[in-house]
């Protein structure tokens, strides 16, 4: 079990996984760093994938995307496990997160420029990658604000509000990846502004307590 703020959660399901599969690679020279590079390839040859607008490429690539954003987990449970975590490692995993859906909004929306969204495509996937980029430096700044302490996300029976992101395989093979876009890319933005107003709360609670 995890402390958030003052009370005890249950970790949530793909931390268990994640903790499940890094007991396995504990036993091998595999690094955190190997597999945190090794998810960040998956989830942009996946992102890669969505880009050419096909469906049966689009199906192929949310497969790797997921895979890659569920390898994600892994390496922090497993640098826990091993006793290598740095911060060259905390920085990495942030990045191949921003990375990861930075490529994804930005190749969605070329993908769908020859949809009915048009060009529409092109504004909520460059929208949505703005938002996806700039919120990762705003939560290291909400960490930072917090004396090293994460934000954590709103979980309910083991899943997790970043959990939703794993919906991408069903819904792309079930053929609703064009209104899971639009709606995942409104939700980004709407997520970057909801980012910011935490940390000016967390600033300004700061600052409050130094005076």
């Amino acid at each position: 079990m995890e402390k958030k703020g003052n009370r005890v959660a249950m970790p949530s399901w793909d931390q268990r996984a994640g903790r499940f599969l890094s007991r396995r690679l504990a036993r091998t020279p595999i690094t955190p760093n190997h597999v945190s590079l090794a998810s960040l390839l998956l989830a942009v040859a996946g992102t890669a994938l969505f880009a050419t607008g096909e469906a049966s490429d689009a199906r192929w690539g949310a497969f790797l995307f997921v895979l890659g954003r569920m390898a994600d987990h892994v390496d922090g449970e497993l640098a826990r496990l091993t006793g290598q975590a740095t911060r060259f490692g905390y920085y990495l995993d942030y990045t191949v997160g921003t990375v990861s859906y930075t490529a994804l909004f930005l190749c969605l929306g070329l993908g769908f420029r020859e949809s009915a969204l048009g060009e529409w495509s092109l504004v909520l996937g460059g929208v949505a990658a703005f938002a996806a980029f700039v919120t990762t430096f705003v939560l290291i700044g909400v960490d930072r604000e917090r004396g090293g302490g994460a934000m954590g996300y709103a979980s309910f029976a083991g899943f997790e509000l970043q959990d939703g992101i794993y919906l991408l395989l069903p819904i792309t093979w079930l053929g609703w990846l064009m209104p899971f876009f639009a709606a995942a890319a409104i939700g980004t933005a709407c997520y970057f502004l909801w980012a910011i107003w935490s940390f000016l709360q967390v600033r300004r609670g700061n600052l409050r307590s130094s005076d």
